[in-house]
C-alpha cells in the first residue's frame, strides 16, 4: 500500500499541489500537516503514519524536506522504514523519482539529503552574514515593529495602564479591551521610562 505524506511549514501554505501529485502517483490515504519540521517528535501526522506502515508499504512524499529536515534525520528514519521493509519513494529530486527500497535509491538519497542539508546550512550562513554586514551599513532594523508610537489602540492601552489608579482596571482586563497583548503593553511603558 502507497502512503502519502504532505506537509508545509505553516497554516497559511496550501497543501493542493503536493496531495495532487500524491493522488496521481497512487496514494490511498495522505496524511497531512501545517507546521514546521525541525522536530519530528513535533510532527504528529508523521509520527502516526511511521506507525501505521507495515512490511511492504510504500510511504510516497513530493520532496525530501517534506519528509526530514536534516541527513541525520533523513537517514534515521529510513533505516527505521527498511527495518520495518518499509519503502520511501521521493517523487521530486532533481526531476526524477528515487525509491529507497532499491540499493541506488539508498545511495541517492543519502547523498541528495547531504546536499539538501549543506545547501539549508549555507544560506542560513549567508543570511546572517548579510544581517552582520547591514547592521554594518545601519540599513538592517529587524522586523518592522507592529505597535508603532502612533498606533491608537497601543496608546489607549497605556492611557489606561497609567490611570488604573483611578479607573480600578488590571492589565488582564486592559488586554481584553484593547486587544494588544500584557507583553506589549509592559514592553511599551518601559521603553516610555527609557
Amino acid at each position: 500500500m502507497k502512503y502519502g505524506y504532505a506537509r508545509v511549514s505553516s497554516k497559511g501554505q496550501d497543501l493542493t499541489v503536493q496531495i495532487n501529485s500524491l493522488n496521481e502517483n497512487g496514494c490511498s490515504t495522505i496524511f497531512k500537516e501545517k507546521l514546521s519540521g525541525r522536530k519530528k517528535d513535533e510532527r504528529p501526522e508523521f509520527n502516526k503514519l511511521l506507525e501505521t506502515v507495515q512490511s511492504g508499504d510504500y510511504i510516497v512524499v513530493t520532496k525530501l524536506d517534506r519528509f526530514a529536515r536534516s541527513t541525520k534525520d533523513a537517514l534515521n528514519t529510513i533505516e527505521y522504514l527498511n527495518n520495518k521493509g518499509v519503502g520511501l519513494i521521493v517523487l521530486n529530486m532533481g526531476g526524477d523519482k528515487i525509491d529507497t527500497s532499491t540499493a541506488i535509491g539508498k545511495l541517492m538519497i543519502t547523498v541528495l539529503s547531504g546536499i539538501a542539508e549543506f545547501e539549508a546550512d549555507m544560506i542560513k550562513e549567508r543570511q546572517i552574514e548579510g544581517i552582520a554586514l547591514a547592521k554594518e551599513r545601519g540599513v538592517y532594523k529587524g522586523r518592522p515593529k507592529k505597535y508603532t508610537d502612533k498606533n491608537k489602540g497601543l496608546q489607549y492601552a497605556i492611557d489606561l495602564f497609567n490611570n488604573r489608579d483611578s479607573n480600578g482596571m488590571t492589565v488582564k482586563e486592559i488586554e481584553e479591551i484593547t486587544k494588544i497583548s500584557k507583553a506589549t503593553i509592559y514592553r511599551a511603558i518601559r521603553d516610555i521610562g527609557k
